[in-house]
């Protein structure tokens, strides 16, 4: 008891210490590791970081049992260890940078600027006619709609065009013997910016093999920005939507409609929360 008692007043004495600022030390912390978690958790980093964690518990080990060998060099491995972290985990950290500056600006530009949802509306009728014409035909085509990130270094790869939407000249992109219809078509600020476009594959190993090309590089697109891509597949004609490094699969022309209309027209996040966790097929369709 008197053990007992001893902790429990030094335990006492350390938190009567704590001061306001320690409290929001601490919750910023909490805050941070939190965000982090949520990050990494659904990404191949994920893994990256339980290897750390166990060369970690291996280097207390080593110190413990006095292995020398071992503890001197998993010592100079985590010497150099923030420049193996950057190079390791290069395309999560640009990932996560981005989504800090595109939610940073994303207030500032609501303020003086409002879209022209009728535009949107009209831009999403035509695109949707023309995805269904094509997935009716097993036409596989890939369309990409620019948000808040820019997509100008996948721009150069491919043909600017930068004409109106029509269902016709999307059509016409994606026939078979057109010299563009292997690339992606990007859409900026409503209009048919650039095709034939070049995206990057993803490198997620738990994507099914039974996934192409252009859905891998959908999902790619969709890791590293916060744009849309619609994908047709070219052996199935099922219509999928990509967003933020996933896959959603067998999609209708209404439902489509309805969530390019969500993604693309100002509407709360809780929502869209809400139907990505009633649509979303991961990896199994």
């Amino acid at each position: 008891m008197e053990w007992i008692s001893e902790r429990f007043n030094h335990f006492l004495t350390y938190f009567t210490m704590i001061s306001i600022i320690d409290v929001i030390d601490i919750i910023c912390l909490a805050i941070v590791l939190y965000i982090a978690y949520r990050f990494v958790k659904e990404r191949r980093a994920g893994k990256l970081v339980l290897g750390i964690l166990f060369l970690v518990v291996f280097l207390f080990v080593c110190q413990l049992l006095s292995l020398k060998a071992m503890k001197f060099i998993l010592t100079s491995i985590f010497e150099v260890g923030i420049v193996l972290i950057v190079i390791v985990f290069q395309p999560e950290l640009r990932a996560a940078l981005e989504k800090m500056g595109d939610n940073s600006i994303k207030g500032v530009k609501s303020i003086g600027e409002r879209k022209n949802n009728t535009q949107t509306l009209a831009m999403i009728d035509e695109v949707s006619n023309a995805i269904f014409d094509l997935a009716k035909s097993k036409t596989g085509a890939i369309i990409v709609f620019e948000r808040n990130t820019k997509l100008g270094d996948l721009i150069l790869t491919g043909t600017v065009i930068n004409a109106q939407v029509s269902t016709f000249l999307i059509k016409n992109i994606f026939f078979n013997k057109a010299p563009l219809h292997d690339g992606a078509v990007i859409v900026r600020d409503n209009r048919l910016y650039s095709a034939g476009c070049l995206l990057p594959l993803s490198v997620n190993p738990d994507i099914i093999k039974d996934l192409g090309t252009r859905h891998r590089a959908a999902i790619g697109v969709s890791e590293n920005s916060d744009c849309v891509a619609v994908v047709v597949s070219e052996e199935t004609g099922i219509v999928s939507i990509a967003h933020e490094g996933h896959i959603y699969r067998n999609f209708t022309r209404a439902t489509m409609k309805k969530r390019l209309e969500e993604f693309l027209i100002n509407n709360t996040s809780e929502q869209k929360k809400k139907n990505n966790s009633k649509i979303k097929v991961k990896s199994k369709n």
